[in-house]
């Protein structure tokens, strides 16, 4: 129960915006929900005045649907069987006509949602706006009064238009706006209330402070039942079911359930649900809101997979999915692209960018990380997939362990004005998916890769040896892939490789691996052969083509590689100079012994990756060695002709 402690100490520590809505990027809303609340997509909003008529209804923007609704926990629960919320809800609870314009439903749904409104007004916690919700919905009119305002749709029957067609009710007119904002027919809608009293400002009883402390208290008097809670060890009523809408309003799946009360009860194992655990009303009721609000925050969803980080207290936290990028600020992105020659560099800045996370304004106060991930096998059930919890310090020590090690050059990421930029460090764990498995890959692979990365990144577990296998086989084959996604392919697989290796982003003129040589001998084939193409030309080199079967075959494949060069050797003439001789400087350092067929470790791409970067990075240097070349020669022929 460590993981529902977390929680309920992180709704506790932020108990100040409890109710307050903030702004997702997509224009959403959403907020910390008031223990006893659960919250649902409105589709439409009625205003009513003190006494309880109504005075408008309109249809919900899609944006601005988020809405806190009081809950109990049968209702929290309900799948089939009608149970109604307590305040808001849908139209066949909230509406005394629904029958008649939508036929016939199951149970007494109507009935029982008069019955449990009617109990909250009677009770010591009345609240005179919902007083004026139920005055209203007593009349049973809700259906006709939505009708008369042009928010809901009859077909010629006198029903409830079950979906839109053009023509079918106006044919010059427009689609209502109520099909815009629901996905089933009208008879789904779900309904809010506001209420206007002249004098007072508009209260929008889904953010009314005063309305949701009233049903607290009020249903806090129906939960009689206590037992000792696991989790805080204190004797407080029980939470028999508890909440779903985990991920998002529609999500059914659970976290805690308990439901295996016939036949083989609990597979022999307990008598009833309290002999496996007791969790108390208000513990449930706190984490599982705590988590839906941090979901909703700064969750990573994939497939239905949540990622999830977060301290008590210090919310911002490094997630651990992402690339090094995203730890620069807009003021940094452009450092760092010179390859190992600012390693050290880098590696402080790394440090720096994680110690800004180190402490949350109190230098005394410091706390635990927790890292989890959620996934739902079935529609019912949710199970922890990762779970992990360790002190803030470590945690973040981990991070940039994983950010200095793991670590290449990339090309693929693009600034705050769109441009494509270089940066070093980490790729994100989704990237190194598609780098494994290609672009189209589904979301299934991409979730099952990211959480099998996670303990390479917490734990410092070596990265799993298939999907090194499976980057430097994709890496191998440029030919079956765009530029860009090839170029994207190797960065990431370097910076696999280079995590086991530690060879840096900078050539290492000093290697004698033979992976490594070959590696570079095919990059200066590469650059030689696309300088004499020239910048117009934009077909595959013969170092790029045979690229897959020199991994496999290295002995074999140069000596093809070799003899086509020679016509780019002949028409550079003694601008192939510079290469030639690094080639004869390359190939020197290679033993006899090596040179064969046996297959190339995934140490050549590093090899190939730096020298080609060195090459295209140094273009003064290399001019200079050939100034330097043509000079020397010219000195051998002036002391040859002087003898």
């Amino acid at each position: 129960m460590n993981w529902l402690a977390n929680l309920s100490k992180t709704y506790d520590d932020h108990s100040k915006v409890v109710g307050q809505f903030e702004m997702k990027k997509n224009g959403k809303e959403y907020a910390l929900i008031p223990i006893s609340h659960t919250t649902q997509t409105a589709h439409i909003e009625i205003h009513l005045d003190g006494d309880g008529n109504i005075v408008k209804a309109d249809v919900v923007d899609k944006n601005d649907g988020s809405t806190i609704i009081p809950c109990t926990e049968a209702a929290a629960s309900r799948t089939s069987a009608p149970v109604p919320y307590p305040l808001f809800d849908k139209l066949m609870y909230v509406a005394g006509d629904y029958t008649s314009y939508c036929g016939e439903v199951k149970g007494t749904p109507y009935q029982d949602y008069l019955a449990q409104l009617k109990a909250w007004c009677d009770s010591p916690f009345s609240h005179p706006k919902v007083q004026s919700v139920l005055n209203y919905v007593s009349s049973g009119t809700l259906i006709a009064d939505l009708i008369d305002r042009g928010v809901l749709h009859q077909d010629n029957r006198g029903k409830l238009l079950e979906k839109w067609a053009a023509g079918s009710v106006d044919q010059e007119s427009r689609k209502p706006d109520i099909f815009n904002v629901i996905a089933s027919d009208q008879s789904g809608a779900f309904v809010r209330f506001a209420v206007n009293i002249p004098g007072e400002p508009e209260s929008r009883l889904w953010r009314d402070t005063s309305v949701q402390q009233s049903f607290i208290q009020f249903y806090e008097m129906s939960l009689q039942d206590k037992d000792i809670c696991f989790v805080t060890g204190d004797y407080l009523p029980v939470a028999d079911k508890h909440a779903s809408r985990i991920r998002h309003s529609g999500d059914k799946s659970k976290l805690i359930s308990a439901n295996d009360s016939s036949g083989f009860t609990y597979r022999g194992r307990f008598r009833n649900s309290r002999e496996a655990a007791v969790v108390s009303y208000e513990v449930s009721q706190k984490g599982h809101n705590a988590l839906k609000w941090l979901i909703d925050k700064q969750g990573t969803t994939i497939d239905g997979k949540v990622f999830l980080v977060w301290a008590s207290t210090n919310l911002n936290m490094p997630e651990p999915q992402e690339d090094t990028f995203s730890l620069w600020g807009d003021d940094e992105e452009d450092s760092f692209t010179n390859g190992d020659s600012t390693h050290k560099e880098f590696a402080l800045k790394i440090r720096k960018a994680i110690q800004g996370y180190r402490y949350d304004g109190d230098y005394k106060s410091l706390h635990e990380v927790t890292i989890m991930t959620l996934d739902a096998a079935t529609p019912g059930r949710m199970s922890i997939m990762y779970y992990r919890n360790l002190d803030q310090n470590a945690y973040l020590d981990r991070i940039a362990a994983w950010h200095e090690s793991c670590y290449w050059l990339h090309r693929y990421r693009k600034n705050k004005n769109d441009k494509f930029i270089s940066f070093i460090g980490a790729p994100a764990t989704k990237d190194i998916a598609f780098a494994a498995y290609g672009q189209r890959v589904s979301d299934k692979i991409v979730k099952g890769l990211m959480e099998r990365m996670l303990p390479c990144i917490i734990d410092q577990q070596p990265i799993p040896l298939d999907i090194v296998r499976s980057v430097i086989h994709r890496a191998s084959n440029p030919v079956g892939m765009e530029p860009w996604e090839w170029e994207k392919t190797l960065s990431i697989t370097c910076a696999l490789v280079n995590k086991e290796e530690g060879y840096g982003v900078a050539l290492n003129l000093e290697a004698t691996d033979r992976s490594y040589l070959f590696g570079r001998m095919l990059a200066i084939a590469d650059v030689l052969e696309r300088s004499a193409l020239g910048k117009e030309e934009k077909r595959a080199t013969n170092a790029i083509r045979y690229m897959n079967a020199f991994a496999q075959r290295p002995g074999r494949t140069w000596s093809i590689i070799q003899s086509n060069l020679q016509p780019y050797q002949a028409r550079m003439g003694t601008g192939a100079r510079y290469y030639n001789s690094l080639l004869d400087e390359v190939g020197a350092k290679l033993q006899i012994e090596d040179y064969t067929d046996k297959p190339l470790t995934g140490l050549y791409l590093l090899g190939f990756y730096s020298q080609r970067n060195d090459l295209y990075t140094s273009k003064k240097e290399k001019d200079t060695a050939v100034a330097a070349l043509e000079d020397n020669d010219e000195n051998q022929l002036n002391e040859q002709g002087d003898n």
